[in-house]
């Protein structure tokens, strides 16, 4: 039986490893299969002590476009790789270069710094399909300005970098990219560690008080006939019964 195409693009340079989401057929979506490779991956990074930092990024035009509504991974395994980059003993930067949807910024709420290029734009499209950014709101709330969340929850309005960067979303445009990795490379390993543990406590909090409720209200939402028919819309390229 032919193995399945390798769905993250591992690369190494001077201790710094880039994982890319390689699916760009499906603008990598965040089916089953893709959760699980890059939480392999990671894991892997975790325990290498020649990886100093680790990088998120993409190929093709899309960060991520979020959960793959056809092949969708277990709330469960999702909330358990938002976890993983939280916790991983190195520090993770996410690069976003083109679109990123929904579950793609739960990803880059989970990471450390995240930067962005020119072309970046973002959204919370979850409430245009009958569902809300329920667990994804593990990584997000916790950095962003409660105002831009709950304009940015409510409308699913695209925005772009000078927006995300006041929200707390993105922490610097490209142009401090290789600035920040020459930086992380001259930090010791342990100080790195112990710094992002200092950093990332008060999400961690989160993931202990409300991992469980939003788990299940996920599900509720997306069993929901709302979702249903959001969900249905979507596929068909067509406008949901409940527009105006």
């Amino acid at each position: 039986m032919t193995p399945p195409e390798p769905l993250v693009a591992l690369t190494e340079e001077r201790g710094i490893i880039t994982l890319a989401l390689d699916s760009p057929a499906t603008r990598n979506a965040l089916s089953a299969h893709l959760v699980t490779e890059l939480a392999d991956a990671l894991t892997a990074c975790g325990k290498d002590p020649a990886v100093r930092a680790v990088v998120l990024t993409h190929t093709g035009g899309t960060f991520s476009a979020g959960a793959d509504l056809k092949a969708p991974p277990s709330p469960y395994a999702f909330v358990d790789l938002l976890r993983q980059i939280v916790e991983l003993p190195k520090p993770v930067v996410g690069l976003v270069t083109g679109h990123a949807r929904a579950g793609g910024l739960g990803l880059l709420g989970a990471c450390d710094i995240v930067i962005a290029g020119e072309a970046a734009d973002f959204a919370l499209t979850e409430v245009r399909i009958g569902v809300a950014p329920a667990v994804i709101s593990l990584t997000l709330l916790p950095r962003l300005d409660p105002r831009a969340a709950a304009r940015y929850y409510l409308t699913g309005e695209r925005f772009g970098v000078p927006e995300a960067i006041a929200m707390g979303l993105v922490t610097a445009p490209a142009t401090a990219y290789d600035g920040i990795l020459d930086a992380l490379r001259a930090g010791s390993p342990q100080g790195l560690r112990e710094a992002k543990r200092l950093v990332t406590a008060r999400v961690l909090e989160t993931f202990e008080r409300d991992a469980e409720d939003l788990v299940q209200r996920s599900a509720t939402l997306f069993a929901s006939a709302e979702a249903r028919e959001g969900m249905t819309a979507f596929l068909e390229r067509r406008d949901p019964e409940w527009r105006l």
